[in-house]
């Protein structure tokens, strides 16, 4: 059904890796999101709280270079005390690094527009002489033609198995390496739109979906089975079913237990189309409709 629709989508549907690690530790953390563009000028389309995750590697890489250079020259209990005075705790996140996969060939600068109200955002990517994204969207141009009942689709990179990275223990730095799988394989999830979501003031900024959008496909396109774009991947909500079981005794590989269970359907929440396409008119970027 959506064959011929992924395909086309996958073209301009680009993943977001990230390694971390909290202070002290040598366990580096994997993490995903999603972009897709929707111009050759550069612009992509996340949700805002993707791109406040970005936002903030900076912020805790500044801190941890910081620490970096100061502590050169400290013994281990101004070390500590330098770490306990920049807020870098071994429970908490004090280096990132962030790539943007196959999208353009360099970054000299990016900017940020964040809508005010919903979890949508633009990506601006500058100082680029080549895209590595082969074709854009085309956004649904009769947005009232989507109803509940409508199958549609999701693609993004829920599952980060990239290994292209290594904690250099010389530089105490996580840093990107040539080694290793550079690419996650994408990963699309179908659902039935089940309900529109509204805002306080009754305006229709979203879609409930009847299944899950997975973790890492925030900011990932929804698409019909013609490929246009209906909307985009948000967030995940979960809601209990009230078919709650305690204490129930039951027989499992031959032994007598009791079991607890609480029931969840986990519904995919997407940005509405409409939505996205004024917000790209507002802010003067170009886009396709059909």
């Amino acid at each position: 059904m959506f064959e011929k629709a992924i395909l086309e989508t996958a073209g301009y549907t680009r993943a977001i890796h990230s390694i971390s690690r909290n202070f002290g530790s040598t366990q580096i953390q994997r993490g995903a999101a999603t972009l897709f563009f929707v111009n050759q000028e550069g612009f992509a389309l996340t949700c805002k709280h993707v791109a406040q995750w970005l936002s903030q590697a900076d912020q805790i890489n500044q801190k941890y270079n910081t620490f970096l250079q100061q502590g050169k020259e400290l013994g281990g209990g101004q070390r500590s005390a330098l770490a306990k005075k920049l807020g870098l705790k071994p429970d908490a996140t004090s280096e990132m690094r962030v790539t943007f996969v196959d999208c353009v060939d360099q970054i000299k600068n990016m900017k940020f527009f964040l809508h005010p109200e919903y979890d949508l955002a633009l990506i601006k990517f500058e100082g680029f002489e080549k895209t590595l994204f082969t074709n854009v969207p085309k956004f649904k141009k009769d947005h009232t033609a989507i109803n509940p009942g409508a199958m549609l689709c999701r693609l993004g990179f829920p599952f980060p198995e990239f290994s292209n990275y290594q904690l250099n223990a010389q530089n105490q730095c996580l840093e990107w390496a040539n080694t290793g799988n550079k690419r996650s394989p994408r990963f699309p999830i179908e659902g039935m739109l089940t309900r529109f979501l509204g805002d306080k003031n009754g305006k229709v900024y979203g879609m409930e979906m009847s299944t899950p959008g997975l973790r890492g496909q925030s900011g990932g396109p929804l698409f019909d089975a013609t490929g246009k774009v209906c909307g985009m991947q948000s967030r995940t909500k979960h809601l209990h079913l009230g078919f709650d079981i305690e204490e129930k005794a039951i027989i499992a590989h031959g032994k007598a237990k009791k079991v607890n269970d609480y029931a969840f359907i986990h519904l995919g929440e997407c940005i509405h189309v409409s939505v996205i396409k004024e917000f790209m008119r507002a802010n003067g970027v170009s886009f396709e409709e059909e």
